[in-house]
């Protein structure tokens, strides 16, 4: 075999190589350092053994597949098999940092990990209903339980206790950029539980401004500012505006926007309750009319505040809690939601995709929603 073409087949291999054995030292390196911060840490093989080879799938996702299992000593765990990690395995070392020494009844806890060379898992208690998504988007299927519109507000209160704590009331900042409807667990009394810190970032807990190389999170719930620089910083008030996309799904129990609604002026639905409301009309949402119900005014109201355009505009989690626990007469209503800045200046959409070409959020994000309200 010619050496040029040998080199052409060596080279790569050893260069992946390399890269490997980067990314597996960087996190060894970092579990070293968190030592004290750990759960327990199990091998591969006690993996398996407790999902008895993988054999009851959970779920799947971008991230790798999750699995029932089962401990020594006799609980029901879901274990977390992470797919090849991008970069030096930060979406591993995100999930084990900030979970891993979190305790809160409203996050979900950590029992334990494994790292083997390529091999990845984290292990979670076990919660017996699932995500909150299936309860909102369901459509009414005879195998899901209803939720009470009380039990919905025990829940949105819930969650909006576990995103508050993470804010302030840990030694570091967290912030999680992926709250949405399948990232909200619910255990067997449906005590709601944030889950999945993958895209999340630590910072101190004084730092009202964060950096971010690029933005993080799932389409329909990123905040504006993340995409924008017009609009405002990067801050915690991206988990509020998530919080509030998340709220008024539940309300909804529709996605946001849905281009097949029954009439136009339903196709944003934060529009058409905030003029449904704020003109005073009776606004029947399934069983209940809102007027006649105070925990759903005031979840609406409560999102309508945090999906604000701007930052600045959009409450703390404290003050969501306000919000949601107290009277509901001493809530105002907040300038009426829009998608995105009316005055964002092809500049600042240059600075942001500096490739010039598109991409999917991008022109998902500029859509003329008020073109399609018309």
């Amino acid at each position: 075999m010619p050496i040029r073409l040998l080199r052409l087949i060596i080279l790569p291999a050893y260069r992946f190589r390399r890269r490997l054995l980067s990314r597996d030292e960087a996190i060894e390196n970092f579990l070293e350092s968190q030592n004290n911060f750990m759960p327990i840490r199990y091998s591969y093989s006690d993996i398996k053994q407790m999902t008895k080879s993988f054999r009851d799938k959970l779920g799947q996702g971008g991230y790798g597949s999750v699995f029932k299992g089962k401990l020594r000593c006799g609980d029901l765990v879901a274990v977390k098999v992470l797919g090849m990690s991008k970069g030096n395995g930060q979406d591993f070392i995100s999930e084990v940092a900030t979970i891993g020494r979190i305790h809160h009844v409203n996050v979900v806890r950590m029992i334990g990990f494994c790292v083997e060379g390529s091999k990845r898992a984290l292990v979670y208690d076990f919660m017996p209903n699932g995500s909150l998504d299936k309860f909102i988007f369901s459509g009414g299927e005879k195998n899901v339980p209803l939720i009470s519109w009380e039990r919905m507000h025990e829940i949105a209160v819930g969650v909006a206790r576990g995103i508050e704590y993470l804010h302030r009331g840990c030694d570091m900042q967290i912030l999680h950029f992926d709250i949405k409807p399948h990232n909200i667990l619910l255990d067997k009394g449906f005590i709601p539980k944030v889950s999945d810190f993958g895209l999340a970032k630590l910072y101190p807990t004084d730092d009202s401004i964060v950096s971010l190389t690029a933005a993080r999170g799932t389409f329909g719930y990123i905040a504006p500012d993340l995409f924008y620089k017009n609009i405002g910083r990067v801050s915690y008030k991206a988990d509020v505006y998530s919080f509030g996309v998340l709220l008024m799904e539940m309300v909804g129990k529709r996605k946001n926007v849905n281009a097949h609604a029954e009439h136009t002026s339903q196709i944003y639905f934060p529009y058409w309750i905030y003029d449904n409301i704020n003109q005073g009309e009776d606004l029947q949402l399934g069983d209940v009319v809102v007027q006649e119900k105070m925990s759903v005014r005031k979840m609406i109201i409560t999102a309508l505040w945090c999906i604000q355009l701007k930052p600045v505009d959009r409450p703390s989690m404290s003050e969501v809690l306000q919000m949601l626990e107290g009277k509901e007469a001493l809530l105002q209503m907040p300038p009426k939601p829009f998608l995105y800045s009316n005055d964002m200046s092809m500049e600042d959409q240059a600075d942001n995709n500096p490739t010039g070409v598109p991409t999917s959020s991008h022109a998902e994000m500029s859509i003329t929603i008020e073109d399609m309200l018309r």
